[in-house]
């Protein structure tokens, strides 16, 4: 019995009383003729004489201990229940763990495979003048290719606009120093489009290549290691003619793509060979330098690759829209 008791001692001690619920639950359990405390009395009485001595002084320390501890709580129970009206007893709120936005996900992982290939990363103005932004990318005044890109022009005399692509980080660089070359322009860029696929403000990540000797099979090299990297092994590529004025020769990139059981192709970036031109713009001799450049839309992979069809579900914030992908918390 001695050892009930103070069983029973250390685990009054140790009862927690928070409000008035657990504080009534308190009083049920220790101090209730059913309780824990007041049956051992009933025993005490069948105790022999030499023995009472001991556990009577034991059961009335348990006893009053329990008294005392159940009328301490009194003040603290309603306190608990009153201070701003709020319930410490209440359960704490989880709290709620933060994620990179898909797009910056996908724009590292971009990132990161071109940075493994040998490429660092260059930035520029996103204001940008009609001169690095168009025409010492062989695009002078009133050329077609100008309509492709029709962007938000914040003055017209002298021009000045907000860019279209990073190709204007390739020329600053190109100007600022000589091959080898190697760098990435990740960024914002700005057109007048706006439906399911394209908005007005999108991000880009252009690539850029210049040193002696350099390929078309160089550049195709790079693209087949960034397709395995992003999307996987297994995947048809494909290159088709096409036409930019800042490269010669140019092509689009295509990659097998199943859609309905069906297999298709996807357009996902456009690349080419550096038109002389541009080099020569830059001060770059295009008779002992050659290089490639290409450039891929960072919205357009991710659709791509985690299956989205509209590109405005991206900017709208929907919280049930951008948690499935937070493996990218912060």
């Amino acid at each position: 019995m001695t050892d009930k008791i103070k069983a029973l001692e250390a685990e009054v001690a140790a009862y927690l009383i928070t409000d008035a619920a657990t504080r009534e639950a308190f009083r049920l359990k220790f101090l209730a003729k059913k309780g824990e405390i007041m049956p051992l009395f009933d025993e005490f009485k069948s105790l022999p004489n030499e023995e009472k001595r001991v556990v009577g002084a034991l059961l009335n320390k348990l006893k009053t201990a329990a008294e005392e501890r159940f009328k301490s709580s009194e003040s603290l129970s309603a306190k608990a229940e009153s201070v701003d009206g709020f319930d410490f007893s209440r359960p704490a709120v989880s709290s709620f763990s933060g994620s990179l936005h898909p797009l910056n996900q996908v724009r590292s992982q971009l990132i990161d495979v071109f940075s493994r290939l040998g490429f660092e990363i260059a930035t520029g103005p996103e204001i940008e003048d009609d001169w690095h932004n168009f025409t010492a990318l062989n695009m002078p005044e009133d050329h077609p290719a100008r309509d492709m890109q029709d962007t938000f022009f914040v003055q017209t005399d002298p021009a000045v606009v907000l860019r279209t692509h990073t190709s204007p980080v390739q020329i600053r660089t190109m100007l600022a120093q000589q091959p080898p070359i190697r760098i990435i322009a990740p960024g914002r860029v700005y057109r007048c489009d706006s439906d399911a696929t394209h908005s007005p403000v999108f991000h880009q990540i252009e690539g850029l290549y210049i040193a002696k000797d350099v390929s078309f099979a160089d550049l195709k090299q790079v693209l087949f290691t960034f397709v395995k990297e992003i999307f996987g092994e297994g995947l048809g590529i494909r290159f088709r003619p096409s036409f930019f004025p800042f490269t010669e020769p140019s092509a689009e990139m295509d990659i097998e793509w199943i859609k309905n059981g069906e297999s298709s192709w996807m357009e996902i970036l456009g690349c080419g060979m550096i038109d002389p031109n541009v080099l020569r713009n830059c001060g770059i001799d295009p008779e002992e330098y050659s290089g490639y450049a290409f450039g891929l839309g960072v919205e357009r992979i991710a659709m791509l690759k985690y299956g989205i069809r509209d590109i405005r579900l991206f900017y709208e914030n929907d919280v049930r829209f951008l948690s499935q992908f937070e493996s990218g918390t912060v």
